[in-house]
């Protein structure tokens, strides 16, 4: 029966929760202290070079640029041989290229790529 008891002294004292320390309360920073800390890591953030998008110092873009329809505005990847206007689809094709050469100068110029076309 003692060892009974011993097992059942050991397992009582394996499963005793140790016993709680309180907690230290945060020590109180002023503002002061506070200001003088943020001042300190943002001039260290400053002398490191940063490129990001934000900055006048980025890297161009490596994606290509989306193109739009002229007349309908919509995303497209066609552009009429003829006089470089952009389309989306077929009916959009037929009126581009029964366009006179003038209208499709005014079309051009809209989007800022008019050019004398031969």
């Amino acid at each position: 029966m003692s060892t009974m008891e011993e097992y059942i002294n050991q397992m009582e004292s394996a499963y005793k929760f140790k016993t709680q320390h309180k907690r230290k309360n945060p020590r109180y920073k002023g503002a002061r202290l506070i200001i003088n800390e943020e001042t300190r890591r943002l001039n260290s953030l400053n002398k490191q070079p940063t490129t990001t998008y934000f900055t006048i110092s980025a890297p161009p873009s490596i994606k290509p640029l989306k193109t739009y329809c002229d007349i309908t505005g919509l995303p497209t990847n066609y552009k009429s041989p003829h006089n470089q206007i952009r389309y989306l689809n077929k009916e959009c094709y037929e009126i581009v290229k029964n366009m006179p050469s003038g209208v499709d100068q005014q079309y051009l110029s809209l989007r800022g790529a008019n050019v004398v076309l031969k």
